[in-house]
């Protein structure tokens, strides 16, 4: 029995290691898992998410993707929405003090990532909570009492402290108490494992070291990596501009992606999919042997994406366009509009009408010479359905386009 279950474990580290940057410590989280699936009881899965901004992007789903990971599995995610922690604001990694949002802009923005948050995680296996439900019930003794379970040094063991301290840059007592809120966070949930950013390392280990000196069991820290944005270079972040929303619609999210670089193209199959990791190696020493274009690789990417937060539909209908658009990048802007009231046509009299050929046999004769285009792609039939947006080109110079109606 206890072997059937070692196995057990096994698989389910190996699935929970995808994409991640740390698991603190994996051992502590092999023994947890081990006692969860022998008692049959799932394990606590915390997050804490502060609404500091309306909307949420891929960078943000990395993490999202891992605790529906960890949903798949049988366990329970509990998800805090940080609407008293947000109205301190979270300084990592930031080198000066957070501007303090009113509870009128968490509430809003707290509402829109409850929306947002269900296109990837499964509503049912979900346990929402703001913490406002606890810390605002915290008086001052207790307060103090949190404040004295840690010391400035190891405050001041934090880097972006440090660097602000050194610097003479001035850092507000209610920033030391934020890694203590959202500590304390997981003494009051039981959290059983924390996840967050590496950014967010420091703040987790804040939290196991609670809950030892709350006397409970310590908590297990994962940290998932910070995602590039479209950029390459600075992490997903819509005040920068390099970012893809789990809102944006289906053209627009595949733009978007196929403007990313190409060596991010395997990080974000890993971190931003459920696409098998072995197909992900093969698609990448594809490209890198050069026997796959990128580019192909990229419409595969968008078109996972936006299936995810759309639906497989859409997700055709943006590539289409897209091939529509790219083939029609040497297309003139000003080339004439046709209004046709057929359906189908038969294209050498419709080229001829269109003072597009001289005669009905030299359009027939450009046509078998492979001089006919339709949306950038060689045509060689003699008879198509128009499509309203459809592109005709004749040899170089010629084209003309269906109106739309």
């Amino acid at each position: 029995m206890d072997e059937s279950i070692k196995n057990q474990v096994l698989e389910q580290i190996e699935y929970i290691r995808r994409g991640v940057a740390e698991i603190l410590p994996e051992e502590e989280l092999a023994k947890k898992l081990f006692n969860a699936i022998k008692n049959k009881k799932a394990l606590r899965i915390k997050l804490g998410l502060d609404p500091t901004a309306p909307d949420i992007h891929l960078g943000h789903t990395v993490v999202l993707n891992k605790l529906r990971q960890f949903q798949d599995l049988g366990h329970e995610v509990h998800l805090i929405i940080g609407d008293f922690t947000a109205r301190i604001g979270d300084p990592s990694g930031k080198s000066e003090t957070r501007k303090q949002l009113t509870e009128e802009e968490v509430k809003k923005n707290a509402t829109t990532y409850q929306e947002q948050i269900f296109k990837v995680l499964d509503r049912n296996k979900t346990v929402v909570y703001f913490n406002s439900e606890w810390l605002m019930k915290l008086e001052l003794a207790d307060i103090l009492n949190l404040a004295s379970r840690y010391t400035v040094a190891r405050m001041l063991e934090r880097d972006d402290f440090d660097k602000r301290y050194k610097a003479g840059m001035p850092i507000g007592i209610h920033e030391f108490m934020y890694p203590l809120m959202q500590g304390y966070d997981s003494v009051e949930l039981l959290a059983d494992v924390e996840l967050g950013g590496t950014d967010q390392k420091f703040n987790l280990l804040v939290g196991r070291n609670l809950q030892r000196e709350y006397g409970l069991e310590p908590q297990i820290i994962l940290t998932m990596p910070i995602l590039e944005g479209l950029d390459g270079v600075q992490k997903m972040s819509k005040s920068l501009g390099n970012y893809i929303g789990v809102d944006d619609e289906p053209y627009e999210m595949f733009g978007k992606t196929m403007s990313i670089p190409d060596e991010l193209i395997a990080r974000y199959f890993e971190l931003l999919t459920r696409v098998p990791m072995s197909e992900i190696e093969n698609m990448k020493k594809s490209m890198e042997s050069g026997e796959t274009n990128p580019r192909d690789i990229k419409i595969k990417l968008a078109k996972e994406l936006i299936s995810m937060y759309h639906n497989e539909e859409e997700a055709e209908k943006a590539e289409e366009r897209f091939k529509l658009v790219f083939s029609q990048r040497d297309i003139p802007d000003d080339i004439p509009e046709i209004s046709s009231v057929e359906a189908e046509v038969w294209l050498p009299k419709f080229l001829n009408d269109n003072d597009m050929v001289d005669s009905t046999s030299d359009g027939r004769r450009m046509i078998k010479q492979g001089a006919l285009k339709i949306n950038g792609q060689k045509y060689s039939e003699e008879k198509i359905v128009l499509e309203e947006g459809m592109v005709i080109q004749l040899g170089k110079r010629k084209f003309a386009r269906i109106a739309t109606k």
